[in-house]
């Protein structure tokens, strides 16, 4: 593969006296490192495992790793690394070192459960653990960011707690089902003790559509429940009674094997009940029988209301929506050819559109009585897909013709969804909603909130953030009783109180996607949205759904986090459920824990998109102890931020935004304080106050960060604005969830020469046994830096993916050969700036732009999210930059939104992490 190179004549500048010292490139290194400044790497983590406090509060036993599948066994991250002693561990990154487990446990048989429920109440010897070891956070800076990208500690079980000996799929990958605590507290003392939270994050759906996931399908539609707790059979459960009944290990009642376990009537041959999928996976899908089902499997319905008035007809919104839903009319789950669509045309009046089958002609109907809107004749308003194809294709070409000019700035949205409701509610659905407008006219009427009297003081919350009508929740409520979910999809310019119209998705279990200032005049915003409804509508949803979490004997679940509506106490309901969000779930003890494992079971009964009833289960096996060192040892710091970010938001709503960063501040302080006075060896008089368990060491990072997200920070923000980033917060899996608080900083101009390249694999050949080179369709990404300019270098040039935008960042003082490569001119201020994308040059003619490209694509790429990154090309400024005063103002927010990603970084009135774990020593010490 050939491609361009060339040398980079290097500007000259003063290097800072603090700048390291020179390090001449390697060869075939990077051409853009600027020779004299040093590699612009952050110094090596400044923990020295001579000096630190690593103390082994666990069990004794030799340092062997056990074989977790969610531990690093390649050893790629130091982190998961087990060294033969905590000394030779680098940086202390051993904090997930385990002892040798026993080969055997006594007392397992086939018939007979686990032999460990036989032994005494003292859980804390009776399974070796993951190891503690303590780290200083004030040593550790810049903090060591590689940790936000590995798994959660290992889950260790003691041997044969499966039913199928040595499973590597019986307990749920964290993907699907992760706890706070990879450890049980046996009691709800020891819980408070800890000052940690126990909760549950449930993702049912890894991704988009079916068939991007791998998971486990019964052959058949037996499904084998306990008769008591109801949880359903896994790999968990022992058999008894030479393997005709099998014991709850949620409750222990005993239970009949069903025949089908064991013989498959229809084909009259002999099954091993051992092989059944349910037995050997955490996650399975059972095909429910008739018994599961409340009426027949709806089709898939889509009611699309869209804003006609004059505003969507200026900003483009009406041509690009209705272009975009003909494209991804194919890409709509239409299997069965059942899915149904209807069409709703809103400004101050109701515009229905009634397709006559069999001919192309649609015929318009206006109701402008919105006080007391009917509902013509529901014939030919919603109708089937597939039959229909050839005049929805004609009416979708033809729609935004109707309005084109309109002087209507009316908007009755709430009339709109009463009558869409109306017209699919026996069926149930979507109602997806595109507005440029503030609701104006008829029922839910908005008008404009005075932001400027109350933003940035105490009232806040209570007078921008709650709604202030209450028939967006109570509509809500209503929709979700008839199995209808509303998704909006905002896009104005002006203010649309988004935070009363987002109670319509968060209690139907739909998702509000917020566009400021959008217009189909800039092509990155049409791509955007485009993109992004094209692929909500081709998500494979499940409909008719409700959720129900489980656990052993002695556990309740308490609380509920995210975007669905409580039927019941522990039943949350889906009319259908998104593919692209995760759910909380905290959990009260409320009996001693008296077993040496417990479990957890996730269920969620729903219809396909092509007409079957399931059930998909997940379950989690975790074990208990009475220490405090094993609870966190094995805590999950990302899990843990997950359900902090949940109890801030409610606390933001109910009471201020101040009281909610300072809940997240005092719950850093609680931990500190209770791991100095219990866990810091030998509770030495002096210790520093900072120290905490390794694998907890980004906690503080992260919740410093999530009082600088733009849903709590203490500046001035549009309300809006501030609306749609906590109901953001409160949906997103853990993955984005992270990337949102802490953003990932990739240095391009001195990523090794692999980046932005396919991987190179080396496999045998299974014919002639050789080993041989393929290239994969995986793009390597550089190593993430950290969140602070002081890791920067003047010449660099930098990428932020903060899980929604992308923000490309070209220092003033760039070398001009690298500008040239990238964008295809030497004139740093000829470059385009802001919402852009990157000119597309091949790799003939510019490897690096390629490179650059493949990057932003592989992180662009995301077959769990609808979320589509817009890049935004920031220059940062230098000595002599040529910027008219016209240009400052865009300019410099430009730069302030870019730089709001570096939140190591002091901003404002706001501290930087440095300064932040400055404050905590005195409050730790008190």
């Amino acid at each position: 593969m050939s491609s361009r190179r060339r040398a980079y004549p290097q500007p000259q500048y003063a290097v800072e006296a603090s700048a390291p010292a020179a390090v001449p490139p390697a060869v075939g290194g990077n051409q853009y490192q600027q020779p004299g400044s040093g590699l612009g790497v952050p110094p090596p983590n400044s923990l020295d495992p001579t000096t630190s406090q690593f103390q082994n509060l666990n069990i004794s036993g030799t340092n062997t790793a056990v074989n977790s599948p969610y531990s690093n066994q390649g050893g790629q991250f130091g982190q998961y690394q087990q060294p033969t002693s905590p000394q030779a561990s680098q940086f202390g990154h051993s904090q997930y070192q385990q002892p040798q487990q026993p080969q055997q446990a006594p007392g397992v048989g086939v018939g007979g459960g686990n032999g460990y429920y036989n032994q005494s109440n003292n859980l804390g010897t009776s399974l070796p653990l993951n190891q503690l070891y303590t780290t200083d956070l004030s040593r550790e800076l810049p903090p060591p960011i590689t940790d936000l990208s590995l798994p959660p500690p290992p889950i260790v079980l003691p041997p044969n707690t499966t039913l199928i000996p040595n499973s590597e799929t019986s307990n749920a990958s964290p993907d699907y089902f992760r706890s706070t605590l990879n450890v049980i507290p046996n009691s709800s003392s020891l819980l408070k003790k800890s000052k940690l939270p126990l909760a549950l994050v449930v993702k049912p759906y890894n991704a988009l559509t079916v068939e991007a996931e791998n998971v486990a399908v019964t052959s058949d539609t037996t499904i084998s429940r306990c008769r008591r707790c109801r949880g359903y059979i896994n790999p968990f459960i022992t058999l008894a009674e030479n393997g005709r009944r099998w014991r709850c290990n949620f409750c222990n009642l005993l239970n009949d094997i069903p025949s089908a376990f064991e013989y498959d009537e229809i084909s009259g041959q002999v099954k091993n009940k051992f092989d059944r999928v349910e037995l050997n996976n955490a996650v399975v899908e059972f095909i429910a029988p008739k018994e599961y089902m409340a009426r027949t499997p709806q089709p898939i319905v889509y009611t699309f209301i869209i804003d006609v008035s004059v505003n969507a007809d200026q900003s483009g919104l009406i041509g690009t929506i209705t272009r975009t839903i003909l494209e991804s009319l194919d890409r709509i789950p239409n299997t069965n050819k059942t899915a149904k669509v209807a069409f709703i045309g809103v400004d101050s009046s109701l515009h229905y559109f009634r397709f006559n089958e069999g001919f192309e002609g649609v015929e318009s109907l206006i109701v402008s009585d919105i006080e007391e809107p009917f509902l013509p004749s529901p014939d030919g308003l919603l109708v089937n897909l597939d039959e229909n194809r050839v005049a929805i294709e004609k009416f979708l070409l033809d729609f935004p013709t109707y309005f084109e000019g309109t002087g209507n700035q009316g908007f009755a949205l709430g009339p709109a969804l009463k009558a869409a409701h109306k017209l699919i509610s026996n069926i149930g659905g979507k109602l997806v909603c595109f507005s440029s407008t503030l609701p104006s006219v008829g029922e839910g009427k908005l008008s404009i909130r005075d932001e400027s009297g109350v933003a940035g003081k105490p009232k806040e919350a209570k007078a921008l953030l709650s709604s202030a009508d209450s028939f967006y929740k109570s509509f809500a409520v209503q929709c979700n009783s008839s199995q209808v979910t509303v998704d909006l999809f905002l896009t104005s310019s002006a203010y649309q109180d988004v935070a009363t119209l987002s109670n319509l998705p968060r209690y139907t279990a739909g998702q509000t996607h917020f566009y400021p200032a959008w217009t189909s005049a800039k092509y990155e915003d049409v791509t955007k949205l485009s993109k992004e409804v094209s692929d909500h509508l081709s998500q494979d949803i499940a409909m008719e759904a409700v959720l129900r979490v489980r656990g052993s004997t002695g556990f309740r679940m308490s609380s509920f986090y995210g975007n669905f509506f409580n039927r019941s106490s522990d039943l949350c309901s889906f009319p259908t459920f998104p593919r692209d969000q995760s759910y909380c779930i905290e959990i009260s003890i409320e009996e001693n824990v008296t077993k040496p494992v417990v479990y957890f079971q996730a269920a969620v009964l729903h219809s396909t998109s092509f007409g079957e009833r399931r059930i998909r289960v997940l379950n989690l096996a975790l074990p208990t102890s009475s220490k405090l060192v094993d609870i966190y040892a094995s805590a999950d710091q990302l899990a843990i931020t997950n359900f902090y970010t949940h109890k801030a938001i409610e606390r933001a709503l109910s009471t201020s935004l101040p009281e909610a960063r300072e809940f997240l501040t005092s719950k850093v302080v609680e931990i500190l304080s209770l791991y100095k006075k219990e866990l810091v060896a030998g509770n030495v008089s002096g210790a520093s106050p900072l120290q905490l368990s390794t694998n907890l060491r980004m906690l503080p990072l992260l919740l410093f960060s999530l009082t600088k997200h733009l849903g709590f920070r203490a500046e001035r923000v549009p309300s809006d604005h501030r609306a749609a980033a906590l109901n953001n917060l409160g949906s997103i899996p853990i993955k984005q969830l992270v990337k949102s608080i802490y953003p990932t900083v990739y240095a391009l101009h001195n990523m090794p020469d692999e980046c932005g390249l396919p991987e190179r694999l080396i496999q045998v050949n299974e014919e002639t046994g050789e080993e041989e080179e393929v290239v994969s369709t995986n793009i390597l990404l550089p190593e993430p830096v950290n969140d602070s300019k002081s890791t920067w270098e003047n010449y660099g040039l930098y990428l932020i993916d903060d899980s929604s935008e992308l923000f490309l960042w070209v220092s003033g003082n760039v070398v001009p050969g690298l500008v040239q490569d990238l964008f295809g001119t030497d004139n740093l201020y000829a470059i385009p700036t802001g919402k852009t994308e990157l000119p597309e040059f091949s790799i003939e003619e510019s490897e690096f732009n390629y490179r650059v490209r493949q990057i932003i694509g592989k992180i662009r790429d995301q077959n769990d999210s609808i979320v589509w990154k817009n890049l935004y090309v920031v220059v940062g400024g230098s000595s002599n930059e040529p910027i008219e005063v016209s240009q400052q103002r865009d300019l410099m927010a430009l730069r302030m939104w870019a730089y709001s990603c570096l939140v190591e970084d002091k901003s404002g009135s706001e501290p930087s992490y440095r300064d932040f774990l400055t404050s905590l020593k005195s409050k730790v010490a008190q």
